[in-house]
């Protein structure tokens, strides 16, 4: 008897400490504020993501917003013309209902832009030979209503994936295995309202990047192994990217089963 108690004592701050870190771990509603860091106002529209509960938000009209959120969380803020933001989910900023967060401003500077017009002659016979041709198929992202730029190989589904499961040391294959967790992730994203409008007006893949743990580089050798065309890389918004990489892994899935 004397040897149970001694056990049960000994082992009572370990459950203590593991219920502790469980409830830690529960998932509550997160309230806090937005503010402008150079003038302390509250900023309005912000978009709030909670990347690992895979949640979305704005700040409403006093920079107030609330998401679903557990400690170690980590949300990413992001507003146009302010630095984007991520900040850790701690005990106290559920503990406490002031918990404040300041956004600081960005200063833009415009590049040069040179624009090289084609070198037209006046005779439509020679200027037509003269200009480029796009032989690219056009597909269609689900969701979209217009139809988008891809590569000029064959653009079934098999070919567009099937060298990337054939081949071990494929890039596709290699980015798609070693994410499984992040790719799992994609489904999730789309069915959130809040993170498909900020990604359909972003174009600079930062936020993919932090929502998918991968590298801009990832992103396009992605699309490239995928067989969109380097123009709808470079020109899509970061929304249309997402399809794109969803579609491109949701075909690879289907064909690693078969194999």
């Amino acid at each position: 008897m004397r040897r149970i108690l001694l056990t049960l004592f000994f082992l009572a701050p370990l459950l203590c400490l593991a219920q502790n870190e469980e409830a830690n771990q529960e998932v509550r509603e997160l309230t806090a504020t937005v503010m402008n860091a150079q003038t302390d106002f509250p900023l309005e529209s912000v978009h709030v993501i909670n990347l690992n509960q895979v949640k979305g938000t704005i700040t409403d009209q006093y920079g107030k917003f609330t998401i679903p959120a557990a400690v170690n969380d980590t949300l990413y803020f992001s507003y146009l013309g302010f630095k984007t933001q991520k900040v850790r989910v701690t005990n106290d900023m559920f503990r406490f209902a002031d918990t404040k967060i300041s956004l600081t401003e960005l200063a833009y500077a415009l590049e040069e832009v040179i624009v090289r017009p084609y070198q037209l002659t006046g005779y439509l016979e020679i200027d037509v030979k003269n200009l480029p041709i796009n032989n690219a198929y056009q597909y269609s992202i689900s969701g979209l209503p217009t139809s988008y730029e891809a590569g000029n190989k064959n653009p079934s589904a098999v070919t567009k994936v099937l060298g990337a499961i054939l081949n071990p040391a494929d890039l596709l294959r290699n980015l798609f295995g070693k994410k499984p967790r992040q790719m799992r992730k994609l489904r999730q994203i789309k069915e959130d309202d809040n993170i498909r409008d900020l990604l359909a007006s972003k174009f600079d893949r930062e936020t993919l990047m932090e929502l998918l743990q991968l590298e801009k580089v990832d992103i396009e050798d992605i699309l490239n192994n995928c067989n969109y065309s380097k123009s709808f890389i470079r020109t899509a918004n970061d929304l249309q990217i997402l399809d794109a990489i969803s579609n491109c892994y949701e075909e690879y899935k289907v064909l690693n089963r078969k194999q």
